[in-house]
């Protein structure tokens, strides 16, 4: 069994552009390849889930979503960071939807397919959802970054029903990681 550790797409590893469907608007959020490079070679797989609800909405398509995709893996690429699997969540928020997040199931789908161990894995965001998703999964920590909706929404995580901790940024949360060890 791996340890793995699960982000949010938008606002977390990228800049967050509302509806992002043009690959040449992706930006890193600064430090964050870095941060991957550092949690991958500690041993542990990397996962992106995201919601992208302007699929259901209409506003762009799931091809879109996959161009962005492979935009974002060739950069990573380029420092050596690799995506063991993007899991999408296309539906629009009361659409029902077996993967939105705060559901669980990619995480779960994951540990399935990859032999992830969600105990010693960890899930990190910038919204209560992301955290909620990686409690509902049973993950060691869920973090919440600043960056993106994070600073903002951190006041939402008054009562958490499991173990959280707010870091500034991706490097922040490659920080505690790698202090907590698989």
């Amino acid at each position: 069994m791996h340890a793995a550790v699960f982000l949010d797409r938008d606002g977390t590893l990228i800049a967050d552009r509302d509806f992002l469907r043009d690959p040449s608007e992706v930006s890193f959020l600064p430090g964050a390849i870095q941060a991957l490079k550092r949690i991958q070679d500690a041993g542990f797989k990397l996962f992106l889930v995201t919601n992208q609800s302007g699929v259901g909405r209409g506003y762009f398509t799931i091809e879109d979503v996959h161009r962005v995709h492979r935009h974002l893996e060739a950069e990573l690429g380029k420092q050596a960071v690799h995506l063991q699997k993007i899991y999408v969540a296309p539906e629009a928020p009361e659409e029902p939807g077996r993967g939105r997040k705060p559901s669980p199931q990619f995480l779960l789908d994951a540990r399935d397919e990859f032999g992830i161990d969600l105990p010693r894995s960890y899930m990190i965001g910038d919204k209560p959802i992301d955290v909620e998703c990686g409690w509902n999964a049973g993950v060691r920590l869920s973090l919440l970054v600043r960056t993106g909706y994070g600073r903002e929404s951190e006041g939402q995580l008054k009562e958490p029903r499991g173990p959280v901790r707010v870091v500034e940024d991706l490097a922040g949360a490659a920080d505690v990681i790698l202090a907590a060890g698989r």
